[in-house]
């Protein structure tokens, strides 16, 4: 039989609030942290938009947001306005309107930026409070669990948030308020790896040794290779994204953590992305732990795994070995996020690796390896810690090597329509 709720917990269970009463705790200047993704409390903001004109100067903070939202689109000028962290489908190209601002930063040190805001406020999305008064921060510790007795919190208790484990919980005395809901969190499907991720994902993973520990992202080359590791044997997760490919590797055993040096027998991730499939499996599964971001992508911690293997893409890779991740020329496309804490971390790491993965060309056949980065690109991963560059023609290993040597290793692994032209223009910059 459940024991019951103290006393004490259940009076206090019983304030309830409704999402409107949020506005009690905005001033103006407010500046609101909101997680990433699910983390978001739809019904919350959806009360401050309803009321943005009561508001003065609110900003409200988030990475990679789902939502596509009126403050998104400029539509309450100074009184509520967003601010990203990372670039998602949704606020790109509000960003490129001039209607969304765009703060820079690795993921791993967005807690340090945000906690030198003024008159901090955070409204997360969480599952209900359990029969001890702790509401779970479900799929998303990322940045705000680092807040959490540092700024004041409203909670939006989700029914359909998925109760998790790790540095996840938040108990009702710490909150200053807090409201229920009852929504399906965004899902999103696993994408299917096509013969080029495939062939990516298969060079990966066969140089992936058993009782390795990985970090990977979400997309097809990520699925690719988690699909070719399903042979492995005890593998460790340490990423930032808990993903559908983890789940079916915990799933078959494939990942148990008994190797890792930290958080053993644990797979440890500072968020998740998925299927409803996946927040399924992470309810109330102690197999899985988040951890907020300043741990999980510090690169000093990541270092201290041994065979850590980080798996993350690029949109271009010059002849240095520069990729540029986040944009297209000058034209921001997401955002640093967490790719070279983690580059940065398999450097550390005893016979670490770090994979940077990229297709050969892009739909229109142009090359993605290319002489030099296009003007205004941004280098997300510099030269000096890019390890091994994949393509569906190869592996360019790049770390200690001249400059003259990885042109030559990126010429080999680019399109073969293009080697002969950028073997040209590595002669002609003095490269080759």
């Amino acid at each position: 039989m459940a024991r019951p709720v103290s006393r004490r917990c259940h009076a206090t269970l019983l304030v309830v609030h409704r999402p409107v009463d949020v506005l009690e705790l905005l001033r103006p200047g407010t500046n609101v942290i909101v997680p990433l993704a699910n983390g978001e409390p739809t019904t919350v903001i959806d009360a401050m938009e309803a009321h943005a004109d009561q508001l003065d100067g609110v900003r409200v903070h988030q990475m990679h947001a789902l939502r596509d939202r009126p403050m998104m689109r400029g539509e309450f000028g100074d009184h509520l306005r967003h601010v990203s962290y990372f670039l998602s489908p949704v606020t790109r190209q509000y960003f490129a309107q001039g209607t969304v601002d765009f703060v820079p930063a690795n993921f791993s040190e967005v807690p340090q930026l945000l906690r030198r805001l003024p008159d901090p406020l955070v409204l997360v999305a969480a599952s209900p409070p359990d029969r001890h008064g702790f509401f779970s921060l479900g799929t998303n510790c990322d940045y705000v669990a680092s807040m959490v007795g540092r700024a004041p919190i409203f909670v939006e208790a989700n029914r359909q948030m998925p109760r998790t484990f790790g540095r996840t919980q938040v108990h009702i005395s710490q909150v200053s308020g807090w409201c229920e809901a009852d929504y399906p969190l965004i899902a999103i499907p696993p994408v299917q790896p096509d013969e080029i991720d495939r062939a990516i994902g298969q060079q990966i993973a066969e140089r992936i040794p058993n009782g390795a520990t990985i970090q990977t992202g979400i997309g097809a080359i990520p699925n690719a290779v988690l699909t070719y590791l399903a042979d492995h044997r005890d593998l460790g997760v340490h990423t930032e994204l808990f993903s559908d490919g983890l789940m079916e590797l915990v799933e078959r055993g494939v990942v148990n953590g008994v190797r890792k040096q930290l958080n053993r027998t644990k797979a440890v991730a500072t968020f998740a992305l998925g299927s409803e499939t996946l927040y399924s499996f992470l309810h109330e599964n102690p197999a899985v732990e988040l951890w907020p971001v300043r741990y999980v992508n510090d690169p000093r911690i990541i270092g201290q795994e041994e065979d850590f293997a980080s798996i993350n893409a690029t949109l271009e890779v010059d002849l240095l070995g520069q990729c540029a991740s986040e944009s297209i020329g000058s034209r921001l496309f997401s955002g640093s996020g967490g790719q070279a804490d983690f580059a940065r971390g398999a450097m550390y790491s005893k016979r670490g690796q770090g994979f940077i993965v990229v297709r050969s060309t892009t739909h229109d056949g142009t090359s993605r390896i290319v002489s030099q980065l296009r003007p205004g690109a941004v280098v997300t991963t510099m030269k000096n810690t890019v390890d091994k560059v994949v393509t569906e023609y190869g592996v360019a290993e790049l770390r200690g090597h001249s400059v003259r040597e990885r042109a030559k290793r990126l010429i080999a692994v680019a399109h073969p329509d293009a080697r002969e032209r950028l073997e040209s223009e590595a002669h002609a910059i003095g490269f080759v």
